[in-house]
């Protein structure tokens, strides 16, 4: 079969279409594969040839965070919100059209589209307009549901967050009839996301059950469209990997610290404090540099530092696990077995802090309002012996990731062939 494959955003939110286009590569099938600019080279850096689309995924997360950062951290600034807005919004949306443009090549004669979260409703109208199945993947449950909202009854959460989705729609409903019109398609009266699923399109669901327990349940009505597969991840080798596993086997098993692809304001800051919340609790830190500038700063004896490493080797090895709240980086440390720390900075990100916290396998709280006196005391209540405890329960409720690729890459095959036939 022919299939294209299309995600933007961040490593974290493109590496699971890179590995299911791996997979299904792998299992004979021609597969077509646009990405950001930025992360084409990833992408072929994974055995994977790939075309791009839309700006570098860099510079928007960068605007991303800062205007969550500003809106957790003074949601009155008015202006300022608006101005780090339109600093997402304008790229995003002017290069909407070119967007459309590069899915209408990929996906041309193809038997399905896949697409990640971002774009979703772009790649669905094309999907419509070449008249092929849609295939989605969510990093967490996206679709209004019962569970997310938890102080809520179940009815009135799903209602809160359908209004939420509706809202977002209004908003963004020039564009996507602008694009609509552009591809000759009726004009829409129900946001994309009720499109998606009223199509009888594939939602894969990139996370595992047990950190929604009842999603399941409450999805079986959809008869199998909405299928739990768990975190989807490579766990690629890195040139860091036989460094970080001999400084860890020198001494005592270290605290990870690593925030993806969300930069830090101030590097050198944020390692003077991790390396005096350490120091004070007798720990190691070994902290992974993403895309921000850790690697520029001082050495110091009790902090090891890595432009990348192999988390799925390292996490194992480590007492806690301290990271931004990206979905891969979350799954990592839950199959880890090791009790995890939460700083996030954007709205994505504390879906995952409230899961932790919830899961009772560690504690969350705000980057900004994360200061050495705040570090030290929520590592030493994670380090407690019923935190450690209850991750290594949880770890035992975790897919394998190459077991969740796989069973991603079956659902894809399989709807496929079901509307092809």
């Amino acid at each position: 079969m022919k299939i294209a494959l299309a995600s933007w955003g961040s490593r974290g939110d493109v590496e699971p279409c890179v590995a299911v286009s791996r997979e299904l590569l792998r299992r004979g099938h021609q597969v077509r594969l646009a990405v950001p600019p930025d992360l084409v080279g990833f992408a072929e850096s994974a055995g994977l040839a790939a075309v791009a689309y839309g700006p570098d995924a860099q510079n928007i997360v960068d605007a991303y965070r800062d205007f969550w950062m500003c809106f957790f951290g003074g949601f009155w600034r008015i202006r300022e919100l608006h101005r780090l807005g339109n600093e997402i919004g304008e790229p995003l949306t002017t290069c909407r059209e070119e967007i459309g443009k590069t899915l209408m090549l990929v996906a041309d004669g193809a038997d399905l589209l896949f697409t990640g979260t971002n774009y979703e409703d772009v790649a669905a109208n094309v999907a419509e307009y070449l008249d092929i199945p849609l295939a989605t993947l969510h990093w967490y449950p996206l679709r209004p549901h019962g569970q997310l909202m938890r102080i809520l009854p179940g009815p009135l959460g799903r209602a809160a967050m359908s209004a939420f989705w509706w809202l977002h729609w209004r908003m963004t409903r020039k564009v996507d009839d602008a694009h609509r019109r552009e591809l000759g398609l009726p004009m829409a009266t129900v946001p994309s996301w009720r499109r998606i699923t009223e199509r009888g399109s594939l939602e894969i669901q990139s996370y595992d059950a047990a950190c929604f327990p009842g999603l399941a349940t409450e999805w079986a009505k959809f008869g199998g469209r909405r299928p739990i597969v768990g975190a989807l991840t490579m766990e690629l080798p890195t040139d860091s990997d036989d460094e970080v596993a001999a400084w860890i086997a020198a001494g005592t098993p270290p605290i990870f610290f690593g925030f993806g692809s969300m930069p830090i304001p101030s590097p050198a800051d944020t390692i003077a404090m991790i390396s005096a919340a350490c120091a004070e609790l007798g720990e190691r830190a070994l902290v992974c540099a993403g895309w921000s500038g850790f690697k520029r700063v001082p050495h110091l004896d009790n902090v090891k530092v890595v432009a990348t490493m192999n988390y799925a080797a390292a996490f194992p090895a480590c007492r806690a696990v301290v990271h931004h709240g990206g979905t891969g980086t979350t799954a990592a440390g839950l199959r880890a077995g090791v009790p995890t720390l939460i700083v996030w900075m954007t709205a994505d990100q504390a879906v995952w802090a409230a899961r932790i916290k919830r899961l009772k396998v560690g504690t969350a709280r705000h980057f900004s309002r994360t200061t050495r006196e705040t570090l030290v005391a929520d590592l030493g209540r994670i380090l407690a012996p019923r935190y450690v405890a209850r991750a290594r329960e949880i770890a035992t409720r975790m897919s394998e990731p190459g077991e969740s690729v796989a069973t991603a890459a079956d659902h894809v095959e399989e709807f496929a062939r079901l509307q092809v036939g």
